[in-house]
């Protein structure tokens, strides 16, 4: 038997029990589990949910999706946020991944919301599902699968999964095998947590809130090397109460600005501060913000950081920041940029407001040339990383400053 094939072996076993042991601020439709662990809940996975191309009659959607922490009680999070109109799932399955669309045999489960099998969120709302019994373990690949019977108009999902998921026409949702799934998708099509209730009541979660370096933009696809995977894996032996992560980052996103995609002040609410056992925000935005050329300067940005960590910190959790990374080499840097840049990067490093800082401008910068990437982590366009560049960034991570308190 192989390495892999045994740990799936593993982790099949582990998933049966669990699914096998009985057969804006965004408005939630049904009963969400609280943040700050008040419920017992932990995200284990989550992705920022943005406008998805459209929806369509008669559609499968059969979603991949990792766990970064173990527990019971499985639940999932849909979400209309971006909608015109309600939206109506009429069947939801969990089961564990084997390969492709095809799920391990037996691990696949309905899931119910309010004791039902169909669900119908209105415009511009969430809804969590009933909680599994049984156990999930981390490091799991999840297929959650679900049916839109009659959904039109603007879909609400994460466009860059960096993870194969996969389209069916009709609903295929209970079915092992992957014969009808016949149509990848590079998407996360309504779906935006995950959340289990995890052994050690303790236990917390670090939310990243990011751009396209933190939703892992050429980090090698399906195999979870974005830098908050590889802090996943850290943080499972790490000496700390901090174990879950949710993966906030959203490619092209800005801090101050919605012209590419809702920025970071507009989704706070919903992508950070409402995730269950939510405990650290950590915040790598503004690359973006600056790169842009729109006038943006050193006080404004600032400005909005010191905005996020008040609503963060108000809400109980703590807030790391981060420095911007070098980017000298890419299309729109320029020396003005650059000297934001600086100047935001001492206020992280210096400022105070933050609870603790992680400094990523001193971990990827080249020595001989500190405004541009190390060679041996740029991937070739001087603002984005490969997968050397990703573990390097959740090495620089302590995971002692994770786990503070307020």
């Amino acid at each position: 038997m192989t390495g892999r094939s045994a740990r799936v072996r593993r982790l099949a076993a582990a998933v049966l029990i669990t699914l096998a042991c009985q057969g804006a601020p965004v408005r939630a439709a049904t009963g969400p589990p609280a943040a700050g662990g008040r419920a017992g809940q932990v995200v284990t996975w989550a992705a920022g949910a943005d406008r998805l191309g459209e929806g369509a009659a008669d559609r499968g959607y059969r979603l991949v999706v990792h766990t970064s922490v173990a527990g019971s009680a499985l639940r999932v999070r849909l979400s209309n946020a971006f909608g015109d109109r309600p939206l109506t799932v009429d069947s939801v399955h969990v089961g564990l991944r084997r390969t492709g669309a095809a799920l391990v045999p037996g691990s696949d489960r309905p899931l119910t919301f309010g004791g039902a099998r169909s669900v119908t969120l209105p415009a511009g709302t969430v809804a969590w599902s009933d909680p599994r019994p049984g156990t999930v373990p981390a490091g799991a690949d999840l297929a959650v699968s679900l049916h839109t019977p009659d959904a039109a108009g603007p879909a609400t999902g994460h466009e860059l999964a960096m993870q194969t998921s996969y389209i069916g026409q009709g609903d295929h949702t209970a079915e092992t095998s992957g014969a009808n799934w016949t149509r990848p998708t590079g998407s996360w099509w309504y779906l935006d947590a995950v959340s289990v209730r995890p052994a050690d009541p303790a236990t917390g979660a670090v939310v990243v809130l990011g751009d396209s370096l933190t939703d892992g933009w050429q980090s090698t696809a399906g195999l979870d090397r974005r830098w908050p995977d590889f802090l996943a894996r850290r943080l499972h032996a790490a000496p700390t109460a901090v174990k879950a992560v949710a993966n906030e980052g959203m490619s092209g996103n800005k801090v101050l600005s919605d012209d590419a995609g809702t920025g970071a002040l507009h989704r706070l609410q919903r992508d950070v501060l409402t995730q269950p056992g939510a405990r650290t925000v950590l915040l790598f935005e503004g690359v973006n913000d600056l790169k842009a050329h729109t006038g943006v300067t050193a006080a404004d940005l600032i400005a909005g950081y010191r905005t996020i960590v008040r609503q963060a910190h108000a809400a109980g959790l703590c807030v790391v920041g981060a420095t911007i990374a070098p980017f000298e080499g890419w299309s729109e840097w320029d020396p003005a940029a650059e000297a934001v840049r600086q100047e935001v990067n001492r206020f992280v490093r210096t400022g105070g407001e933050f609870d603790a800082a992680v400094d990523f401008d001193r971990v990827l910068r080249s020595p001989q040339l500190p405004r541009r990437l190390l060679s041996d982590f740029d991937n070739g366009d001087h603002l984005h990383l490969g997968d050397a560049g990703m573990r390097a960034m959740a090495e620089a991570v302590d995971p002692h400053v994770l786990d503070c308190a307020r």
